[in-house]
């Protein structure tokens, strides 16, 4: 299996055009890269979520996967894993990012079921689809060495000996002349149920998409113990049949990570007939969800952290609420709110305060941060906006005030991915809802918030 690994943003020539291409170009095989210029232009057309746009880079048409990171593959094979931004700013290696990504894809809700210790032993030495499938394929073990259950399944057949309930219509009008059969309706237990077709169908998908000995070879082996269990044929009505009671919990993990696995149609590659296997993930999200984690785990016993609120709109008409105002994060104490938080994406420059630059903040965002405290504050506090912790920003920016509020101020802060540490000043807001077990006086006049383990 052929690929290649790249960051977000990173743009992507044919290899048609290599001879002519920039160094900072990354290339690619001409048919993987007509099928994700396709892909980039049914995107445009649809005006869909951005994940793949069509631009040109040094006098070359190239795409580039915007900012979500995962996997992707193209229908002839061809595996493109894209990385977070960060890594390649901060000059860390692809398998520490890769680590990295996994530990902040542990707090999405979909992929709470990593096994954090395995997933960064395998992130050390192959691709993210592989450490994927590696964690698929260990869960599905774990159900096999526990034994899969079986249960009764209605059926319905033309038998030799008298099962259950005679079906009299059918009986008469397939054994008019045969006295030896039975028609008849009768419950067999067996294997054949809905987890276990789900769990045989996500197995014949990664067989086929594998590129490791390792995992092929556990994949054959696991496949030959479902010999008996039909493979899934429509998996979302499987799904929705499955029912974890009654001791099968220890199925949960395998289904969660088959569900991934067998999900027909991917909002981000569409539903043509050329769909390919992959799994991106927008890091917006997978970063709001990190700081989240661990800044609720933080919380003074009072406080409590509420994530996407939806409480208020920025305006009324015709007695309706229009434009609601969705701040990623708020910490209450109980129905009082008390600081507005938002998660940003974005690398900023604390050295490029002048001119237009303005450390590379967005004026769009200040306009937000507005909105939310007047609307979530009563104008009056502090609202937070939270950018990920890089060389060029290593500390809490000068606070930002609003001359004709009430007192409404406005902080941007680091957060260290590494080592889940929000850095914020003495005479911010966050000193007196956050515990303060694990502060220290940084030398800037700032506060380390040190979160737990993951």
């Amino acid at each position: 299996m052929t690929g290649i690994t790249i960051y977000e943003f990173d743009a992507l020539v044919s290899e048609s055009v290599a001879a002519s291409q920039h160094p900072r170009l990354k290339v690619i095989p001409d048919r993987a890269f007509a099928w994700l210029e396709s892909q980039a232009l049914r995107v445009a057309e649809a005006g869909s979520t951005s994940w793949l746009r069509l631009t040109q880079k040094h006098g070359c048409r190239v795409v580039q996967v915007t900012s979500f990171v995962g996997v992707i593959r193209t229908p002839d094979n061809y595996q493109i894993e894209v990385l977070p931004k960060i890594g390649k700013v901060e000059a860390g290696s692809d398998d520490k990012t890769r680590k990295l990504l996994i530990e902040m894809l542990r707090c999405l809700g979909e992929f709470r079921h990593i096994q954090a210790d395995s997933a960064k032993l395998m992130a050390a030495k192959m691709p993210l689809l592989e450490v994927f499938i590696g964690e698929f394929l260990h869960a599905v073990d774990s159900v096999v060495k526990r034994g899969l259950r079986s249960d009764y399944c209605r059926h319905q057949d033309n038998v030799f000996v008298l099962r259950g309930k005679l079906m009299p219509s059918a009986h008469m009008r397939l054994n008019m002349f045969r006295k030896d059969r039975f028609y008849t309706e009768f419950d067999e237990f067996s294997l054949d149920r809905p987890e276990n077709r789900l769990l045989h169908a996500a197995l014949k998908h990664v067989l086929a998409w594998t590129g490791s000995q390792a995992h092929a070879r556990l994949a054959r082996e696991l496949c030959f113990i479902f010999t008996d269990v039909p493979v899934s044929v429509m998996p979302s009505v499987d799904f929705s049949k499955v029912k974890l009671s009654r001791g099968m919990g220890f199925y949960s993990n395998a289904l969660a990570w088959a569900k991934l696995i067998l999900e027909e149609q991917s909002p981000l590659t569409g539903s043509d007939k050329h769909l390919a296997p992959s799994m991106l993930f927008p890091m917006e999200k997978v970063f709001e969800a990190y700081v989240a984690k661990h800044l609720s785990r933080r919380l003074k016993e009072a406080f409590t952290l509420k994530k996407g609120a939806r409480s208020t709109s920025l305006v009324k008409h015709l007695n309706k609420e229009w434009f609601l105002l969705e701040p990623d994060l708020l910490i209450k104490k109980k129905a009082t709110n008390q600081v507005v938080l938002d998660t940003k994406w974005k690398l900023l420059d604390a050295s490029k305060i002048s001119g237009s630059d303005k450390y590379g903040l967005s004026q769009s965002d200040f306009y937000q941060l507005y909105a939310y405290g007047h609307n979530y504050l009563d104008g009056q506090g502090d609202v937070v906006l939270i950018y990920p912790k890089t060389a060029a920003f290593n500390e809490p920016l000068p606070v930002f005030e609003f001359p004709k509020s009430n007192g409404l101020r406005l902080w941007v802060l680091p957060f260290c991915l590494n080592t889940r540490v929000l850095m914020y000043p003495a005479d911010c807001a966050l000193v007196s809802f956050l515990a303060n077990e694990a502060i220290d006086l940084a030398p800037t006049n700032a506060l380390k918030l040190h979160a737990g383990e993951a």
